[in-house]
């Protein structure tokens, strides 16, 4: 598997989601209904400038009863893979609790965490110390806001989770802003920066017009508007890589 260099990663990262999945869609390789997190998933923290972009770590937890013996360990072996992963990490963890009770994220865990070359956190379960988390710079995004840690615990880590219904392996490449999480395989992600591009200049023929109609204080007629619209599909058709 061919990693990013961090300057692709860092290309992909001045996109927002959405357009990278718009570009996902020229490459033909899933359903246009997959690949992307279905809605629950909300940025708590601040830093909404630039998505976040990295390599997928993971992790199931729970809160509502104590954990084994075990627990410490499979904690650490959950860091070692972290620490042993290619950066940038996002870890994404799925709370297996029927409800979500206890939070795993808090000031400790995101300082941890970005000791060890992860830049953010998807959880299908809570979060708290956001402010906290903000002023580190650590990315929260979150189904749910908690207040206790209640029993939390590690009960498997480096496996298969689901979160908001994307199914996410250790080593996912991940992109994800204030819209979402969106999955990219890895044999065409060297590429989507330029399909990112070209969606996004198949867009200008409707909206270029729309904008200097607005300037103008006109509106365009309905004729112009299916004029403008056919421009734009033909030209997003185009976009192939």
């Amino acid at each position: 598997m061919d990693r990013l260099t961090v300057e692709q990663l860092k290309e992909l990262s001045c996109f927002d989601t959405p357009t990278v999945c718009n570009a996902l869609e020229t490459f033909n390789m899933r359903l246009f209904t997959e690949g992307f997190m279905i809605p629950g998933m909300r940025l708590r923290t601040e830093n909404t400038n630039k998505a976040i972009v990295g390599y997928a770590t993971t992790a199931k937890i729970s809160a509502s009863k104590p954990g084994g013996i075990e627990s410490n360990e499979k904690l650490l072996s959950y860091y070692e893979t972290i620490r042993n992963s290619v950066e940038p990490t996002i870890a994404v963890i799925q709370d297996i609790d029927p409800t979500p009770i206890g939070s795993f994220w808090g000031e400790v865990q995101a300082t941890v965490h970005k000791s060890l070359g992860s830049i953010g956190t998807l959880t299908q379960g809570g979060v708290r110390d956001i402010n906290d988390c903000n002023r580190l710079g650590f990315h929260l995004f979150s189904t749910e806001i908690l207040v206790s840690h209640a029993y939390i615990h590690v009960e498997d880590y480096n496996c298969e989770v689901e979160v908001c219904g994307l199914s996410v392996s250790p080593g996912d490449l991940i992109h994800a802003d204030m819209h979402g999480a969106v999955k990219i395989p890895h044999e065409i992600a060297h590429r989507l920066a330029d399909a990112c591009r070209g969606v996004i200049a198949a867009e200008l023929p409707m909206i270029e017009p729309c904008r200097k109609a607005m300037e103008l204080g006109i509106k365009p007629s309905i004729d112009e508007l299916r004029d403008m619209r056919a421009s734009m599909v033909k030209k997003r058709k185009e976009v192939k890589w």
